[in-house]
């Protein structure tokens, strides 16, 4: 037990700093405000990559139409937002009203399997960015929607709230993946046939991992909306979805810090090579060439990085040299 609340005290100062010591180098100026939206963005990238970890690497189900639930829970925010109530509430509804959708739509589709999901979920993504061009009184049709709102003009808050954010999901997701709910769902993944014998429902579980990758989507659609100011129907392309399932890929399926680092790596990426102008989206595909050449499960694998036992490491080599140091005297 002692144990458990030491970690438990050890990883929130890890998160504290996580966030704190970016914020502070915004506040200074040693982060100039071009690069701190860069890294605020990479925090939006790292949720929805989380998101389609979710779907991909962890429940077992391949999906492609994750930019569908970015775009719900972005417009769900500025509708909100515009009808008078406050922007957390409106976040936390937007991505309810999202988690929603993905049980509306993973109720049907979740009953098939490898490229079959895939190509109903591609075509939900599609069906989502026409219906909100054709919804031109609620949505501003083709030409998007405004939202003007402090994060997008407060560089320092903006970093503070979305990482902050960022890390609490990582948090969560992590302590739920070691529920019984969660090992339930990774055993879905292993094996369904076996997981059904032993009574595991696996419609069930591939559901609750679907609604919480749809809640979590709907969480980076309702920060990416204030944050950036303007939303389009575009929102909701194939190509985005593709973009956050590379960071899952490079990252590694079933790491949930694998494809954080993915995202922040490649966001960064994306904006150093911007001298390169069209020439930088060659870099995707020769990224996911070498990484499918030499590292086929990606850069972590199914691993997580673990800073309670980085630390329990650093510990133990600290008292292995005393106790030499002791011998030697």
């Amino acid at each position: 037990m002692k144990v458990h609340v030491r970690n438990t005290i050890f990883l929130g100062v890890i998160a504290l700093f996580a966030v704190a010591c970016p914020t502070g180098l915004i506040a200074v100026g040693v982060i100039d405000p071009y690069l701190a939206q860069i890294l605020t963005l990479a925090c939006i990238n790292a949720i929805m990559a989380i998101s389609v970890n979710v779907i991909c690497g962890i429940t077992g189900q391949l999906s492609l139409g994750q930019a569908g639930f970015l775009a719900i829970g972005s417009y769900s925010c500025i509708i909100l937002t515009g009808s008078g109530i406050p922007l957390p509430i409106s976040v936390l509804l937007a991505a309810m009203i999202t988690a929603f959708c993905g049980f509306l739509i993973g109720f049907p589709t979740l009953k098939l399997t490898g490229d079959y999901l895939a190509i109903v979920t591609l075509g939900f993504g599609e069906i989502i960015r026409v219906i909100l061009v054709n919804l031109k009184a609620l949505t501003g049709g083709a030409n998007g929607k405004q939202m003007i709102s402090v994060l997008s003009s407060n560089a320092i808050l903006a970093f503070a709230v979305i990482g902050g954010i960022l890390v609490a999901i990582i948090i969560l997701l992590q302590n739920f993946l070691r529920s019984s709910y969660g090992r339930a769902i990774l055993a879905v993944r292993e094996d369904e046939i076996a997981a059904n014998s032993t009574g595991i429902s696996a419609f069930r579980y591939k559901m609750i991992g679907f609604v919480i990758a749809a809640f979590i989507a709907g969480i980076g659609g309702a920060l990416y909306a204030p944050f950036i100011g303007f939303v389009k129907p575009d929102l909701a392309s194939y190509n985005r979805s593709i973009d956050y399932l590379i960071f899952v890929v490079l990252g590694g399926m079933g790491s949930i810090t694998g494809s954080v680092l993915a995202a922040f790596v490649l966001t960064y990426l994306q904006e150093f090579l911007r001298f390169l102008s069209d020439y930088r989206l060659v870099i995707y595909p020769i990224i996911l060439i070498l990484v499918m050449l030499f590292r086929p499960r990606g850069l972590l694998g199914t691993k997580e990085i673990s800073f309670v036992k980085l630390a329990g490491r650093i510990k133990r080599i600290v008292l292995e040299k005393r106790r030499k140091n002791v011998f030697r005297k």
